[in-house]
């Protein structure tokens, strides 16, 4: 279990996390630095990298929670989400996100049932690896980290204005969430924090606005309605219109999984990956369906802003500003444009960190060279995230062809990778759950366990498959037809094709292995555990003493109800 070993922290049990409910004080049981590392000084002692150093449980529960709010929520959903309106009208962009949405909700729930468990910065890579096959864990973490790469240059093409040249914003974008990597996990989870906060303000005021527009609450303005939905307006274009939304939904809904790899480095997962599960929720109804819904209402989807929003980067194209400035607020442009920057650090700031854990991830399993399994002293992957900063450079030269080419071409790698690894969780999901029960393990040990189960992955395995048969329909369909969309569309199944096929040949020829797929029997449920099996219910049972001996503590003079909301915004908000 090369994968399992790699990924440890001090200890594969869970005797750290039992002795912190009795202590009732905050986990350390990271590793010590190695040596060598100490021995360092100066500008080498902060980035010294050293294989015995690891990564760090630096972010609570409140970073986790609103990164899965809003941590990942980039220009997709500012300027790409109003193209799906005017590609296939408002009735069919609501129907496409919600398909996804719900999709994404599946997946997250199913990820999150392993992830509460074994809170690993490879997540699904890993998953993949011990429960399936290390073929299929070697292919999900190398196509995830080129995902994120592409995700990140794909969101910068989309901010640019006619001043600077698209490789000037990288400089810009780039350079200083590059520096807030290097320093600690804890900068990232609290810039995520606050970045994902401004994002989730103007989204909410932004759908109040919206929706008090179409209802003719703006003086002078009659608002109109749901006239955008009527007389046939609603669905246009047909089947092949609606299949090609998906890849807006998919640009806009990347990075949902996030959460399950920020539960590597965060505080007491088996409780922070649940809520923050939870909270995805009302990010897929609250950013993305609402969101869809005042945009399809506010604004017709022959309106030429809704045309040209996904390809040009002026922010007076979004349909957000036009909402705003129709509504009397003439100064949108502005606000928005700085809220639109900030999504653009944030979803950059997410896709390093994503790819940089991932590389880590796959150096430790033996699937990536080994220098880039290497932390420095505060448990920052600096070689891996080089790595990404170098190849993020590179993937801007291909801005010679025209950046919405390229964005082109990126949206559609993007959409169809993460279709990809969303639907290969679907699979690990049933053989987890499968090789659990044949252990004779029970799933109420678990910190989270999916409901409906086994409906969930099998409807993320449908779902996942007939989206993918729709996006090559929508591409072949596509007038004029063109057989770069088709490339375009299928590029990353065949990534991911070469990917799993040269590893599994790599491990027949060069390792001899007979065994494609790792036997249930032999799959490893105790290293990286939270807990050991059997043991789940006495650690709640400890964890609701200490809550409860923290509540009569507040509670002194005082309601028991106020006590406990305190203890809430103290664990969620700060």
């Amino acid at each position: 279990m090369a994968v399992a070993s790699a990924e440890r922290t001090s200890s594969p049990k869970s005797s750290v996390l039992k002795e912190e409910y009795v202590s009732n004080s905050q986990p350390n049981d990271l590793p010590n630095p190695t040596t060598a590392a100490r021995e360092k000084s100066g500008f080498w002692k902060t980035l010294a990298a050293a294989p015995g150093n690891e990564t760090q449980r630096g972010m609570q529960s409140r970073h986790l929670m609103m990164i899965a709010i809003g941590g990942t929520i980039g220009t997709g959903i500012f300027l790409s989400a109003g193209s799906a309106v005017a590609l296939a009208g408002p009735g069919s962009a609501l129907l496409s996100y919600f398909v996804v949405g719900l999709f994404v909700y599946a997946v997250v729930i199913t990820l999150g049932e392993m992830s509460s468990m074994y809170p690993l910065s490879g997540a699904f890579s890993i998953f993949g690896t011990r429960f399936v096959s290390p073929a299929l864990g070697f292919t999900l973490g190398w196509n995830y980290w080129l995902q994120c790469e592409l995700t990140a240059a794909a969101v910068i093409l989309q901010f640019w204005t006619q001043a600077l040249q698209t490789w000037h914003w990288a400089l810009i974008i780039i350079i200083p969430i590059f520096a807030l990597q290097c320093i600690h996990v804890k900068v990232y989870g609290e810039s995520e924090y606050w970045f994902a906060m401004v994002k989730v303000v103007m989204i909410v005021f932004f759908i109040i606005v919206g929706l008090i527009f179409d209802w003719g609450g703006v003086k002078g303005h009659p608002g109109p309605g749901l006239s955008n939905f009527r007389n046939g307006q609603a669905f246009i274009g047909g089947f092949a219109a609606f299949a090609q939304t998906f890849v807006y939904a998919f640009y806009s809904f990347g990075g949902i999984e996030l959460v399950a790899i920020a539960a590597g480095e965060s505080e007491k997962s088996y409780k922070s990956v649940p809520r923050a599960i939870k909270a995805t929720f009302f990010r897929i109804v609250l950013f993305y369906i609402l969101t869809i819904l005042t945009i399809g209402l506010c604004i017709n989807h022959g309106d030429e802003s809704l045309l040209t929003a996904a390809y040009n980067g002026d922010v007076v194209a979004s349909p957000i500003t036009v909402v705003f400035v129709r509504a009397g607020f003439g100064a949108a442009a502005h606000v928005v444009n700085a809220v639109l920057l900030t999504a653009v650090l944030s979803a950059t700031n997410s896709c390093f960190y994503a790819s940089s854990r991932m590389l880590l991830s796959l150096a430790r399993a033996g699937n990536a060279p080994r220098v880039f399994g290497w932390v420095n002293r505060r448990g920052v992957p600096i070689p891996s995230l080089l790595l990404s900063l170098a190849f993020s450079f590179l993937t801007f030269l291909t801005t010679i062809w025209g950046e919405g080419i390229v964005f082109t071409w990126l949206l559609n790698i993007t959409g169809i990778s993460a279709l990809l690894v969303w639907t290969s969780i679907g699979f690990i999901s049933l053989r987890f759950r499968r090789a659990y029960k044949s252990q004779g393990l029970s799933v109420s040990n678990l910190p989270y366990t999916q409901p409906f189960y086994p409906l969930l992955p099998i409807g993320v395995i449908i779902l996942g498959t007939l989206m993918f048969i729709a996006q090559g329909y929508a591409a072949v369909r596509q007038e004029p037809f063109e057989a770069r969309n088709v490339v375009a569309t299928y590029i990353g199944v065949a990534l991911y094709i070469v990917l799993y096929t040269g590893y599994t040949l790599y491990e027949k020829i060069a390792l001899g292995k007979t065994s494609h797929f790792v036997p249930m029997s032999e799959i490893d449920f105790v290293s990286d555990a939270v807990w050991n099996p059997g043991e789940g219910e006495d650690v709640r049972r400890r964890d609701q003493e200490v809550y409860e001996k923290k509540v009569q503590e507040l509670s002194d003079g005082r309601s028991v109800g106020w006590a406990k909301a305190r203890i809430w915004v103290k664990e969620n908000v700060y």
